[in-house]
């Protein structure tokens, strides 16, 4: 073997593991997010959380602004931004009543089944194919969310459909941001994101105002610092691995969110959310398989 081949492997190895680790930190700032919203939510009101997450945010993205204030002051597709952030909001209140009321474990369960929303719209509004794979994938997602939530099995918890509904949001923002891509820096994206839904928080915030303490500062710094560090940290591992790699580490998050929510919150681990969570894990790896398969060389 060639040195440029050792040198080619030790690097390859090298990005293999940094993915890994920006995965691990991803898993985290998810987990921290949700135990962050969910401390608030004692004291709080959940738009309170969404508005206090944001203003975190700002204070964040203000460090980048001068960067991205030539790309911001042209305000492409505006129209686009607003309505992926109003979506995307919505999404984040109604996973927010998730978190809130359900075990953290099953948040992430349902939550999983964002792909199938994904090659939803992605077909409707992009006119991407939907696969045999794709609807495989589909229907085992379906499948695993009738193992999770048991309906005939006992009272179906409202949340749950909450979850699903999040999840629904999820995908559509998602397909809404492939398209802001064509035009739009995700530096950018991120920042109108904080921006758009800011005053959108605060609006809410303003129609169930709880009083807020010194107490509160923490967990705000949790729950907006960790949203925005799950997704950097997100796209820095897909830089470095394969999706095919990051969708089955990223489930991960829903034994870990057991782990913790047991730890924290005393909540039972349930073995058929681990069952359903397992159906869906499976179900999009082998969607993602076919399409490699069937991508060309």
């Amino acid at each position: 073997m060639s040195d440029q081949s050792v040198l080619r492997d030790s690097a390859l190895r090298r990005e293999f593991w940094l993915g890994l680790g920006w995965m691990g930190l991803s898993m985290s700032s998810f987990i921290g997010m949700s135990v962050g919203s969910r401390e608030l939510a004692a004291t709080l009101s959940i738009r309170q959380v969404l508005f206090f997450r944001a203003l975190v945010g700002l204070f964040v993205i203000a460090l980048f602004l001068p960067r991205l204030w030539l790309e911001l002051s042209q305000m492409r597709q505006m129209r686009l931004h607003l309505t992926r952030n109003v979506v995307h909001f919505t999404a984040q209140y109604f996973w927010t009543i998730g978190v809130v009321l359900l075990p953290l474990a099953s948040v992430f369960a349902l939550e999983f089944t964002m792909p199938i929303w994904v090659a939803f719209f992605a077909w409707a509004l992009l006119g991407e194919k939907l696969t045999r794979a794709r609807l495989l994938a589909n229907i085992g997602g379906f499948i695993g969310v009738l193992v999770i939530v048991r309906p005939g099995f006992g009272i179906v918890d409202p949340a749950a459909g909450l979850v699903l509904l999040a999840a629904m949001g999820y995908g559509l923002s998602l397909v809404l941001v492939k398209r802001l891509t064509r035009t739009n820096s995700p530096g950018v994206i991120v920042a109108w994101m904080i921006l758009i839904q800011l005053p959108l928080g605060f609006a809410a915030a303003l129609t169930d105002w709880r009083p807020v303490a010194w107490t509160d500062l923490p967990w705000m710094v949790v729950a907006g610092a960790g949203a925005l560090s799950a997704h950097f940290c997100m796209a820095q591992a897909l830089r470095r691995l394969d999706a095919s790699i990051v969708m089955p580490v990223d489930f991960l998050r829903v034994p870990l969110a057991a782990i913790v929510g047991y730890l924290l919150y005393a909540e039972m681990i349930d073995l058929w959310v681990f069952m359903g969570a397992a159906i869906i894990l499976l179900s999009n790896l082998h969607a993602v398989r076919a399409e490699r398969r069937r991508a060309p060389a």
